[in-house]
């Protein structure tokens, strides 16, 4: 990332992010610059059981350092509307990740102070970390500032409370009423005190919710302030914490962060050894943040009974869920590459345990124990990941004791179930739609409005339905033979048959994107045409591989991903921002979605399979962006044209995952120019 000036231009420190998880979907995130600037922001975000769901339960820390001449340095403070201090950023010297977890380094004249952050695994606890590297004994000042509230709740939120603040011997807690957990503290070190000096912080501003459109300032609170004397050489912590004090003592600060360098050594050793150097090491750390165990008890309860464990996928941070789509797109990049298999395992068996009327869930709500069901890819992408993990993993046994559940989502399918979704009779092809939901991946909504509704058949929901029943059939055959699995393989043939007739659309040498819709046959050129010959059964006919390849190529791909839309469509919209309706509007109109550059390297090596080396110079403009945005990791979206300034989720799942299994399925490439390289733009 570039490093501001010696004038102290502090923008890049307040626009690039980090990130570290817990595996329970809880975090701590925020600017290098120590500045909050999102909602999202703050050193614990802690993943409780239902009703609560993910709450920042310690917001802020407000650092001051007095030198031995007795004046005073200010590491970190708050962002106002009046303006920013500085004074923190112009000591911050280096900002590095050692093994995906942050360092900041502090210099003030002679003095150098290094900062470390850790989230103990499977607990909601925090560690911040600080150690005088030389010089002479100086004074460490820590103020917490807290505002206690789901992490979707506006900034402007009242306080609540009263918070109330109870000592027992150097240990601290934070209550603000029954219904909601309390926060525990202490400082780790020698001669630690507190001073109690409760007082409200008023009117901090987070930048980026009002550049969404949100409410952009609110207050916190702060019981008062730990102070101790730091010594060259000797590491004090802060540890703050929902969990109780016994699970808190258990692991000192020294041997949490002794435990998870080893977890992460072991996360490098066993991934494909593709994956083991810079810059992609970086990403496999990453995909380390969003699998996770699930903190919904009957999962817990159910896979544990198996003698397993669940698990689970976030989609991206800050702001989603769980996601069935997300988490079976993701499965081979974030679980299979990374030589993750239980896990994987655990993760197909926690969603079979969740499949209603035929269908996976969509997402499971914040705080919630049950799913929502609106969607008519997420199950059929559940095939594809079966079957991906199958491959890599040489286990059969999984879709062998899954299959009564595979043959009953596919009888679900011909019959008719939620939402619209159903074959049609006719012609074979699955149709989907219901007026008020949008059933597809490209599912933006703003009150009633749906941008995209797709309502009808759309083409990689039939390419998607045409894989799962070539994947069925196979399934079927191995374990009840030929003869059981042949009305699979009738219904298959017929839908290759129909999509072949419908969907080619002659005048753009591409596919339909929707036949049957409710204005007929939809002839925008959008990304999702791929997936007909980018799974592991093609629907479409090689003949057209070749013309659809170039038709994306020169209309949709650029550095950083496939834009949703061609230029050229009167929907396109070149940019993603403003407030949510401006946003969800561009949502799927054009903005680039770093995911789909999984697709178009299975597309390209379909159709040029001899050049590897084309498919690596893909992941080129993906792997540069590790420096911008959330460090280490790749955003959700991005702007459609130059500068394809990043956007949404600062860490999204499918687009690390993706880029990760892209990087391994084209291993071996050369690194010398290919003729058939693809260009981007």
């Amino acid at each position: 990332m570039p490093w501001p000036a010696a004038d102290g231009e502090p923008e890049h420190l307040l626009t690039r992010e980090w990130l570290v998880t817990n595996g329970l979907g809880g975090y701590a995130s925020g600017t290098v610059s120590g500045v909050v600037t999102r909602r999202y922001h703050g050193l614990l975000v802690a993943a409780l059981p239902s009703p609560h769901g993910r709450m920042v339960m310690l917001t802020h820390l407000w650092e001051r350092l007095r030198l031995p001449d007795r004046t005073l340095a200010v590491l970190s403070s708050e962002e106002r509307p009046a303006g920013l201090d500085l004074q923190g950023i112009q000591y911050l010297r280096e900002f590095r990740l050692e093994a995906g977890l942050p360092v900041w380094r502090f210099e003030i004249g002679s003095t150098v102070l290094e900062k470390r952050l850790l989230l103990p695994r499977g607990q909601n606890t925090v560690h911040v970390a600080y150690r005088l590297q030389g010089g002479e004994p100086m004074r460490l000042a820590l103020r917490p500032s807290v505002h206690f509230r789901p992490h979707h709740a506006p900034v402007s939120t009242e306080l609540g409370g009263p918070y109330i603040l109870t000592a027992t011997e150097g240990r601290y807690e934070i209550s603000a009423g029954r219904e909601l957990p309390r926060l525990r503290m202490l400082l780790d070190g020698h001669d630690a005190a507190f001073t109690v000096d409760g007082r409200r912080v008023p009117t901090v501003l987070y930048r980026v919710e009002g550049s969404r459109g949100y409410e952009a300032s609110g207050d916190l609170w702060s019981p008062g302030y730990f102070r101790i004397d730091l010594h060259p050489g000797a590491e004090v912590t802060l540890v703050a914490s929902t969990e109780p004090w016994d699970r808190i003592l258990a692991l000192g600060p020294e041997r949490a962060l002794a435990a998870e360098h080893e977890r992460r050594s072991r996360l490098l050793q066993t991934a494909h050894p593709a994956l083991r150097v810079a810059p992609v090491a970086e990403l496999l750390l990453a995909a380390d943040q969003f699998i996770i165990t699930p903190n919904r008890p009957r999962d817990t309860a159910r896979q544990r009974a198996a003698g397993e464990d669940a698990r689970s996928v976030i989609a991206g941070y800050h702001w989603f869920t769980d996601w069935g789509r997300d988490t079976m797109i993701s499965l081979e990049g974030l679980a299979l590459t990374t030589g993750r298999h239980a896990e994987a395992a655990w993760i197909l068996r926690t969603f079979a345990d969740h499949v209603r009327d035929g269908l996976l869930p969509n997402l499971f709500p914040e705080g919630d124990n049950e799913g929502l069901y609106n969607t008519a890819d997420a199950t059929l992408w559940f095939f594809h990941a079966i079957d991906r993990y199958v491959e890599v993993t040489g286990d059969h046994e999984l879709p062998r004791l899954l299959l009564p559940k595979l043959v009953d989502i596919v009888e679900h399918h011909l019959k008719g179930t939620r939402f619209g979704i159903a074959v049609d009779e006719r012609d074979g092809l699955l149709g989907q739609g219901t007026p008020d939901l949008p059933l597809t991946w490209m599912d933006a909504k703003v009150g009633d409005w749906v941008v995209t509704p797709r309502r009808g058949k759309a083409v990689e929901i039939n390419a998607l339905w045409y894989n799962a029943l070539g994947l069925l059939h196979d399934w079927v055959a191995a374990t009840q033979g030929a003869e059981a699995a042949g009305w699979l393989l009738e219904h298959a043939e017929r839908t290759r048959r129909s999509f072949n007739e419908r969907f080619w659309y002659p005048a753009g040498g591409h596919l339909y994107d929707v036949v049957d819709g409710e204005g007929g046959d939809d002839a925008a050129c959008r990304p999702n045409q791929l997936f007909a010959f980018s799974l592991r059964h093609p629907v479409l006919d090689p003949t057209r591989w070749r013309p659809v390849l170039d038709t994306v190529r020169d209309q949709l791909l650029t550095p950083v991903g496939l834009r949703s839309l061609a230029p050229g469509h009167p929907e396109y919209k070149s940019q993603y921002y403003g407030d949510l309706r401006a946003r969800d509007a561009a949502y799927h109109q054009g903005t680039v979605w770093a995911w789909l550059i999984g697709a178009f390297v299975d597309a390209w090596l379909r159709v040029h399979p001899a050049d590897r080396a084309g498919a690596r110079a893909l992941l080129r403009g993906l792997l540069d962006h590790l420096g911008e945005a959330c460090l280490g990791s790749i955003s959700e979206i991005f702007d459609a044209e130059k500068p394809f300034t990043p956007r949404g989720c600062v860490a999204q799942a499918w687009s690390v995952a993706e880029v990760l299994r892209a990087w391994v399925r084209s291993e071996g490439a050369s690194t010398a120019p290919s003729e058939t390289s693809p260009r981007t733009g």
